[in-house]
């Protein structure tokens, strides 16, 4: 499997990081090496292409939070520092994934990242994402253009959850929304930093246990 470049950015404004993953996406070809761009946004709601306008309550516009509609898959989600974003820009026929393997793939690297960490998650049918008991850890969401995917996951880790309250998160009404560092049992969680390469890394083995388990 050819490498996959982590590309660790920092926080970064949203509509920034969603125009660069664009201008990837398009100028890429056949040879270019596949991405994960791990980043955090300054305090931001995103919009999907399937999202409504009734799951934003009037609160948040009155927030001074920005409002993006963007072009990924699924509802609207809030992203602020202290979450974890990880964009991936992955050539699908690359790694013999269609989409929908792609997302079971990224679900099960969150499962198993957080089992690493004592948190016992899972998924839920119909519902795309990460579950701890009854309330959503992460969140994903995908665009797919000529066979390349960028946008990506999104993992509460250690954030302010407010601004969840005042939107209908991912269109789910009645799920809360929780974060590792509530769920984390002991002490020694790892640092933000630390934590996100090591979920690019788990996301990488993922990928290549994939690709290696594939037919040629």
């Amino acid at each position: 499997m050819v490498a996959i470049h982590v590309r660790t950015l920092g926080e970064q404004p949203y509509l920034n990081t969603w125009q660069a993953m664009q201008a990837f996406t398009d100028s890429r070809d056949d040879q270019t090496a596949d991405e994960l761009w791990l980043v955090s946004h300054p305090p931001v709601y995103t919009q999907g292409l399937n999202g409504r306008d009734a799951h934003i309550l009037p609160q948040a516009y009155d927030s001074g939070i920005p409002i993006v509609p963007t072009d990924r898959g699924g509802q609207v989600t809030y992203h602020g520092p202290g979450q974890i974003v990880c964009y991936l820009l992955l050539d699908l026929k690359r790694h013999q994934l269609g989409v929908r393997a792609l997302v079971a793939l990224m679900e099960q690297t969150l499962i198993d990242f957080l089992a690493e960490l004592g948190i016992e998650a899972h998924t839920r049918d119909q519902a795309p994402g990460v579950y701890v008991r009854e309330a959503k850890i992460a969140s994903l969401g995908l665009k797919v253009r000529r066979g390349r995917t960028y946008h990506g996951l999104a993992l509460n880790y250690d954030m302010d959850l407010t601004p969840f309250q005042t939107i209908t998160p991912c269109g789910l009404s009645q799920t809360p929304v929780t974060q590792v560092c509530q769920e984390h049992s002991h002490a020694g969680l790892p640092g933000f930093k630390q934590a996100a390469e090591q979920l690019a890394q788990t996301l990488i083995q993922r990928l290549k246990t994939h690709h290696s388990d594939s037919p040629i």
